[in-house]
């Protein structure tokens, strides 16, 4: 029986995590196709950059979803760093990421990478 199964998705921190738990189990012979549309975006160590102005233009461009924020202080949290994740958001004045503007997501995440 053979069973034909085409995805497309458009979330590169989806893709990215899919990779990597691809990564973790163990090998088969089998290879999947995947077609050349298929793109995934680098993880930030990955990404070359040819200068700082460059990276601050991208990534002022990039819209930034709250899910996205989310899942990143997610895993803050579950590596054990809950009470740092909550001082930065009352940090930003709000007592839930929810009540954080959208535009200072950027700031947020800068600062939640250095916990």
């Amino acid at each position: 029986m053979d069973i034909k199964l085409e995805v497309k998705v458009i979330a590169p921190e989806l893709i990215e995590a899919l990779l990597e738990l691809a990564k973790a189990l163990p090998h088969k012979e089998a290879i999947l196709p995947v077609k050349e549309e298929t793109t995934v975006e680098p993880k930030e160590a990955e990404v070359k950059v040819e200068s700082k102005k460059d990276e601050e233009t991208k990534e002022d461009t990039k819209k930034i979803s709250l899910e996205y924020v989310r899942g990143r202080l997610a895993e803050l949290s579950r590596d054990g760093k809950q009470v740092q994740v909550k001082e930065l958001i009352k940090k930003f004045g709000a007592n839930k990421l929810t009540e954080i503007p959208e535009e200072k997501y950027l700031e947020l995440l800068k600062e939640a990478e250095e916990i």
